[in-house]
């Protein structure tokens, strides 16, 4: 990689080799914003990978797909079909219901006094329900006599988000994938093949029955006048990446959040003061609320900014040569965007490791600054999705409970392995339920 000066040592862009392949690392809002609107176009492709093939339906998914017509025609209709506001609005009962399922678990041993309670495990449940009600129209943790059959598939989906950018040395070594180093092929296969088996099956269920709203009848509805291209296939990469992307990254984020609002708990106080003084106390907070709830808002921005769900975001790869802050970048060159120390710059942010919401009370702060959800043409399509039940679900904990740390120490904020940035130690903590909580339990089902 050619360039023009000498580089500084701190760069705000760098390049590795990954093996064979060529590596480009940014991690600055001018640097980003130049390649996502200079370069957008020559910087939309994916580099392939072992997964894209066998959880990516051999790289016809929105997130894998190469830049072209049928990556445009997957994102028109997931704009249009799953993530627009009216489709949302349609799902908005499935959210507040699974909300008040939560409120109601927790309540249970806290309703007099303060009880330890278990989060992360609850908060992959309430994702995960949320998208399959709006993908099969069932829920699979609770009471559903398919929870052990959801367990084993969410655990699969675990398995799956583990296997992420750089997981597989043969990605960048041909000879070890030639020898299947590790048998990383051979395990990916046989999960594709069980993970395959679990959407099809749903997808002949809808098939047989064909009386939902939900968005494999939707599916299937085109596939009856658009055979040649809705296939058993695309619908299964649709419902794929639902699933792997719309179940963990909320979770984490709604976990992020509460952690360090407990080791800050005068934001916490605020956080339920406003909320209080909106809402009141004879109704549970609703999505309309939201926009309104400022203080709220900016908590969950500055939960993304310090612990953002996917701290590298999707790689791009380079279909053209091109130029980077006067750097050549050579076709086929894989692009990381390190939205974790890009949100983290002192040059950028004042404070930049201290977990202070009150900057966001300023104006609303998107891309290039804050990367959450990625930026031009393969930005992630479900943000509203996730600004929603993160939003709604934070809300609903504050308001409905008092909360504490379940000792003196201070919530552990160290991170811990994945894709999407889990916490090393999963949370634990002490909730008593608010009066508010007995009024709006009564209608759940």
């Amino acid at each position: 990689m050619a360039a023009r000066g000498k580089r500084k040592r701190k760069s705000p862009i760098f390049s590795l080799r990954f093996g064979t392949r060529l590596v480009v690392v940014v991690s600055s809002p001018t640097v980003a914003e130049e390649c996502f609107t200079k370069n957008d176009i020559v910087l939309a492709n994916r580099p392939r990978s072992l997964k894209g093939k066998y959880i990516g339906y051999n790289y016809t998914t929105l997130v894998g797909s190469p830049y072209g017509e049928h990556w445009r025609n997957l994102r028109r209709f997931t704009t249009v079909e799953i993530f627009s506001s009216s489709r949302l609005n349609m799902f908005l009962s499935v959210r507040q219901d699974e909300i008040k399922r939560l409120l109601q678990k927790l309540c249970q041993n806290s309703q007099r006094d303060f009880a330890n309670v278990e989060l992360k495990s609850l908060f992959s449940e309430l994702s995960f329900n949320i998208i399959m009600r709006m993908v099969a129209g069932k829920r699979y943790f609770g009471e559903s006599e398919d929870s052990k059959e959801a367990k084993h598939f969410r655990e699969l989906i675990d398995e799956a988000f583990s296997l992420g950018f750089g997981s597989n040395p043969g990605d960048f070594l041909p000879l070890l994938r030639w020898i299947d180093y590790k048998g990383h092929e051979k395990n990916l296969a046989r999960l594709s093949e069980k993970m395959d088996a679990f959407l099809q099956g749903l997808i002949e269920e809808h098939r047989r029955n064909k009386n939902g709203n939900t968005m494999i009848d939707h599916l299937l509805s085109l596939q009856e006048s658009q055979p040649e291209y809705y296939t058993d296939t695309i619908i299964k990469g649709i419902m794929t990446i639902m699933l792997n992307a719309g179940t963990d990254t909320s979770a984490v984020t709604i976990e992020w959040a509460l952690s360090v609002l407990l080791n800050h708990p005068e934001k916490l106080e605020r956080a339920k003061a406003e909320i209080d003084s909106l809402v009141g106390n004879d109704r549970l907070v609703d999505e309309s609320d939201l926009p309104k709830l400022h203080y709220l808002q900016a908590i969950i921005s500055e939960t993304f900014r310090l612990f953002p769900a996917a701290p590298l975001l999707v790689p791009h790869e380079a279909s053209d040569n091109c130029k980077i802050q006067g750097y050549d970048i050579p076709r086929g060159t894989i692009l990381l965007v390190n939205a974790w120390t890009l949100h983290r710059d002192p040059n950028v942010w004042d404070d930049p490791t201290s977990f202070k919401p009150e900057r966001f009370e300023v104006g609303e702060v998107g891309p290039p600054k804050l990367m959450t959800f990625g930026m031009g043409r393969r930005s992630c399509p479900g943000a509203g999705l996730a600004q929603r039940v993160v939003g709604l679900t934070l809300g609903s904990l504050v308001q409905c409970f008092e909360w504490q740390r379940v000792n003196e120490m201070k919530v552990d904020l160290k991170e811990g392995v994945g894709i999407s940035m889990p916490k090393a130690v999963p949370l634990e903590a002490r909730c008593k339920a608010r009066n508010v909580l007995h009024k709006v339990l009564s209608d759940v089902a």
